[in-house]
Parts: C-alpha cells; sequence; structure tokens
C-alpha cells in the first residue's frame, strides 16, 4: 500500500487546510502574459516577497510580484501561526558567535520584526486573529532551568520584561496537561492566521499599486541582451525586464539560483485541525489563547483557532513525499499531549515546506549589484520573513547596513552537494529526534 504522496509544490495541498478553509481575502490575481517593465521583479508572493513589495511601493519604485501559485501558498500561508520573538538562534549562542554588539542588532531587529507584524495588522486593517502571548514549555523536566536562565539573561542583558516563568503546576492550570513541565510566557509574541495575514499584506501591496500574478513560475533569469544592467525574468507565457531583482521562494526555490539553493534545505512539515470543540472544552486545554511550543528537536506547537479548534503541528520528514493520511500523521504527536482528545475527529490534515540553513539563521544574499535573495527562516519565518522582505527593500533602497549584518553571517552548504546532502541531513535529524524520545 503506497503511504506516501506528492509533496514539495505549492500547488500540492494549498487548498486542504482550515486556513484555506477559512480565508478572507482570496483573491484571483491574473497571469503574466507578455513582456512588462518594473523597477522591481519580485518572485514569490509569501512573506518576503510581499513585504518587499509594501516597503518598495511605499518608496515609489514600481513593482510586479510572480508567483508559482497563489499568494501565500506557499509557507506563509500554512505554518503554525506563531508570531514569536527573538532570531531562531538564541541570544546566548548568538553573542559567542558574533559578539555583544551584534547579538544586541540581532534581538532589536527581532523585536522590530514582531512589531512590524503588529503594526501592518493595525494600519491595513488584516483581520487575522491576532492574539496575544506565546507559552514556551519543557518536555523533560531538566530544561526547565535553563528556559528560567534564559528568561532572566534578557531582562539582564537585553531589558527585556515582557517573559514570564512559569512552572510546571501552571503549566497544567492553562493547558490541562501533566505531560509538559515549567517554562515561560512571552506577552510581546502571540499567534495569527498566517493565511489571512499573508492575504491582507497582498491586498495592501495591490492598492499601493503593486501588480501580482499568479500562476506564474519563474523558469530563469538572465541579462538584458540590449542593457546588461537590466534583469529579464521568464515565465511561461511572459517576461518581466527589470532594474532589480528579488528571489523569494524559500523552500520552493528549487534551482533558480544555484549559488542560494546550496545554502538552505527544503524540509516538510505537518498540521493538523479538529473539529470545532465548543469554548468550554477548548478553554480545558488553552485556558488563556496562548501559542505554546515545546523544547523538542522536532518542535510541537499548537494554539485554539477562533472557532475553538485545536489548531496542533508535530512531526516532519526530509523527502519530497508527504504521507498519505496527514491528519493522523499529526494525530499520534497531538495525542501524547492531550490523550483526552482520542475522541476528537480531525477535520483537515496538511502540510507544507520550509528551508532550514545549517546555522539556523536566514541567509540573505546578493548576486551583483540587482539580484537579492532573503531566505532559510528554519521554522522561525512569521516575524523574521516580513522583516526579510523590508530589509532587501532597504538595501534596493540604498540603507543596507542591516541587510549586510545578515548578509556577512558566514553559512555553510550542506554537505553532501545536491545529490548527497538528503541523505546527510536525514541521518542528522534522525539522531536528533532519537534525543527527544530519551
Amino acid at each position: 500500500m503506497n503511504r506516501k504522496r506528492p509533496g514539495g509544490e505549492s500547488s500540492i495541498g494549498f487548498n486542504e487546510s482550515w486556513y484555506y478553509a477559512s480565508a478572507k481575502e482570496l483573491h484571483d490575481y491574473p497571469v503574466l502574459e507578455g513582456d512588462i517593465r518594473a523597477d522591481v521583479c519580485i518572485v514569490g508572493a509569501g512573506y518576503t516577497g510581499i513585504s518587499a513589495a509594501l516597503e518598495l511601493a511605499q518608496r515609489g519604485y514600481s513593482v510586479v510580484v510572480i508567483e508559482s501559485h497563489r499568494v501565500g501558498s506557499g509557507a506563509s500561508g500554512r505554518n503554525g501561526g506563531v508570531l514569536g520573538m527573538g532570531q531562531r538562534k538564541g541570544q546566548v549562542e548568538l553573542k559567542k558567535w558574533f559578539g555583544r554588539d551584534a547579538a544586541q542588532t540581532l534581538w532589536k531587529i527581532a523585536c522590530d520584526a514582531n512589531q512590524l507584524v503588529r503594526d501592518r495588522v493595525e494600519r491595513f486593517n488584516i483581520d487575522c486573529d491576532l492574539a496575544d502571548g506565546e507559552l514556551t514549555a519543557a518536555h523533560k523536566k531538566k530544561y526547565e532551568s535553563e528556559l528560567w536562565e534564559y528568561t532572566e539573561l534578557l531582562e539582564t542583558e537585553y531589558a527585556y520584561t515582557k517573559r514570564q516563568n512559569v512552572s510546571q503546576e501552571e503549566v497544567s492550570d492553562i493547558l490541562g496537561v501533566s505531560s509538559l513541565y515549567g517554562g515561560y510566557i512571552d506577552y510581546q509574541a502571540g499567534h495569527v492566521h498566517p493565511l489571512n495575514l499573508a492575504l491582507g499584506q497582498a491586498r495592501a501591496a495591490r492598492d499601493l499599486g503593486v501588480r501580482i500574478f499568479e500562476n506564474s513560475k519563474a523558469g530563469r533569469y538572465e541579462p538584458n541582451p540590449n542593457a546588461p544592467s537590466l534583469i529579464d525574468t521568464y515565465t511561461t507565457h511572459g517576461k518581466v525586464t527589470s532594474d532589480f531583482m528579488v528571489i523569494a521562494c524559500n523552500g520552493y526555490l528549487d534551482n533558480l539560483e544555484p549559488r542560494a539553493s546550496r545554502l538552505q534545505m527544503p524540509i516538510n512539515n505537518f498540521m493538523l485541525a479538529t473539529e470545532p470543540l465548543g469554548e468550554q472544552r477548548a478553554r480545558s486545554i488553552n485556558r488563556d489563547n496562548l501559542a505554546v511550543v515545546d523544547t523538542r528537536f522536532v518542535v510541537n506547537y499548537f494554539h485554539n483557532s477562533a472557532d475553538h479548534r485545536l489548531l496542533f503541528g508535530g512531526g516532519e520528514n526530509y523527502s519530497t513525499r508527504f504521507p498519505r493520511d496527514i491528519g493522523a500523521f499529526v494525530r499520534k504527536h497531538m495525542l501524547k499531549i492531550y490523550p483526552e482528545l482520542e475522541d476528537v475527529k480531525i477535520d483537515y490534515g496538511w502540510g507544507g515546506t520550509l528551508a532550514i540553513t545549517l546555522r539556523r539563521m536566514p541567509n540573505f544574499g546578493r548576486k551583483g549589484d540587482n539580484v537579492y535573495w532573503a531566505q532559510g527562516y528554519s521554522g522561525h519565518g512569521l516575524a523574521m520573513a516580513n522583516m526579510g522582505g523590508k530589509l532587501v527593500a532597504e538595501a534596493i533602497a540604498g540603507q543596507a547596513e542591516q541587510f549586510d549584518l545578515f548578509a556577512n553571517i558566514k553559512q555553510l552548504p550542506f554537505p553532501g552537494g545536491k545529490l548527497l546532502r538528503w541523505p546527510a541531513l536525514v541521518a542528522g535529524m534522525l539522531y536528533y529526534s532519537m534525543l527527544d524520545r530519551l
């Protein structure tokens, strides 16, 4: 029996999620046909691409966005919806790697990224169920003290006081579980409906004059034969000639830009949505409507939806195939935390592809003077991918200091090259996921 099905394409499974079923601003954008001219051509209509388009349009640039499938159909419209704080790597490690000043700057950029999302939700009137608060809970007793010490470090070295340590008993009161230990609540973090966030920003970009084209996959790009300082980006039925190009494809990059491709690895993550639980039962498993993440290497993450479902993410794989029954695949992870939900029906199960880097920090880069990319948010992209688009736009406009901070991070290619990096990644991931069970 075939237990796998194709995955890894933005056109596969996009309409299977609860996010798609509850989307508020789905809009059909045209296919690019013929040749058009713009100041900037952006490839990819996820958070990075749409964010860059918003920023550039507000600066007066003419912008075209081309998307291989639909706006938000990649990771931006399928993710766990956690509006986190900080970078993917913690401040202790960043300070060791880059020094105190750079670590301080990276923390400030992360804070600004969180606020950027909040500001856009308000400014553009985006209905995306924004809720405050994220609980990080230890999955083993020994990790409690590390979480509490990190909270103290942020208060001492970064004057960040929006976190509160919580004991195992308090976690149990909030979530109604005994399977997790103590941790902290970050009140500046929270959760959103990620697809509605993407769609709302695309609508705002369109209203600012950005031209968005769907079902228009970029096959290649090259210098314009008549003016080598310009770039021609080709799709199946059209071409965009532009002064600048932004590659914002993340896990769906394929081979459009090999230099960027070798510095990231696509992996797949999976989610489910239960049937509506009713307000009372939903509150019994998440009293304060927090985003929740644990400390596993293959992290579990979950929160309640506006219609009182449990949205739960757990499990991943490292191939171009998805489980045949994604809901059943994720359900076993859910029941380890919430065994009392054994009787609950799973209404939706979906997967998506994200991109990780070897050092788990975003990869920003440029090719020549007019091709830019931002990618590899490593599962921490809701805020930082939006910030990534903003920093690319600033760099195009001549303010590249923060872009260059990320571009100068020494990124390492995955070992084994294009053919052998998959088996090497799988071996490493399986090793660390095994530690979760010890």
